[in-house]
């Protein structure tokens, strides 16, 4: 990591019981040391609910994009040299969803693990259907590609992190701006249900892929540029936190504590499901000086409050 970065960690603590009862004895010796050194410059308070994660809208916010529907996908695609020019773009996502009368919950995304080929192979299955509706799809990776037309453009989407192993409903965007995406997703899961491919995979003990998952949609603001200091988003403790595994997650926190003592960092934003807070440096004066040798600030008292 370069000296005077931003580092904004994800997942830092969530309102979950088992979360709030780890963060009771987990020692973090280093970000207690940045505690008694920093302070907390901004916060950023939001809901769960919210389409935009907290470390998804300081991450924006960092880049100079909208805080609130951020072109991620667009933004994919500027990163990677393709000029995404004044299109909107999403990406999408392949998933299974376990759906019920009460519940339509996204499964792990690991269910939905598929090799090269297979992504590749599912994309032309589907493709056609989204050539009708004046979407194209485009390979990215295994488990994510890449969409592009007119109905992305100012259509709000919900982040992956929101819906992973939760009932994805209350997520859904905008019935009026996204009623192709849904009727696409409905003839995806009859399409899906009897073709070869999810007997293929119904055979290797797999779980069927049953729908798919539209989220950074937008264009780029004209004009937009890529600032010269970027932050840095670190994951390490997303898919822990997720899957509810909080020792887990108290393992691979103390491990990302530790690197923050070389880190160089000029500024440090935590973010929990709902809130965030940014810590920098404050200035050396005596009333800091006194604070830093009387004070005695716990990480776990900040975490909570994420």
């Amino acid at each position: 990591m370069s000296e005077n970065q931003h580092l904004i960690i994800s997942y830092a603590a969530t309102d979950e019981p088992g979360c709030q009862q780890a963060l009771q004895t987990l020692a973090l010796p280093q970000l207690q040391r940045l505690l008694k050194q920093w302070s907390a410059r901004t916060t950023d308070s939001g809901a769960l609910e919210d389409f935009a994660p907290p470390h998804e809208r300081a991450l924006a916010q960092a880049l100079g994009l909208p805080r609130q529907a951020t072109p991620w996908a667009a933004l994919h695609q500027l990163q990677n040299g393709q000029a995404p020019g004044g299109d909107a773009w999403a990406f999408l996502t392949p998933c299974h969803w376990q759906i019920s009368p009460d519940q339509v919950r996204m499964s792990a995304l690991s269910a939905a693990q598929m090799s090269d080929e297979e992504s590749r192979s599912l994309l032309a299955i589907m493709a056609p259907w989204f050539t009708e509706d004046g979407i194209e799809l485009v390979y990215d990776r295994p488990d994510r590609w890449l969409a592009r037309g007119p109905v992305f453009a100012q259509l709000d989407t919900a982040a992956l992190d929101r819906v992973a192993l939760r009932d994805v409903r209350p997520w859904l965007p905008n019935k009026a701006q996204a009623a192709a995406l849904q009727r696409l997703q409905t003839e995806m899961q009859m399409l899906l249900y009897t073709h070869a491919f999810s007997d293929a995979r119904e055979a290797s003990g797999r779980a069927p892929i049953n729908s798919f998952w539209v989220h950074g949609a937008g264009a780029l603001p004209a004009g937009y540029q890529l600032p010269a200091d970027r932050p840095v988003l670190n994951t390490t403790l997303r898919d822990s936190a997720l899957e509810g595994d909080w020792a887990r997650w108290k393992q691979h926190w103390q491990q990302l504590d530790a690197t923050l003592a070389t880190a160089g960092l000029a500024k440090l934003t935590l973010c929990g499901e709902k809130n965030a807070i940014t810590l920098e440096p404050q200035a050396r004066g005596w009333l800091s000086t006194i604070k830093q040798w009387l004070g005695n600030p716990q990480p776990a008292a900040l975490l909570s409050s994420l």
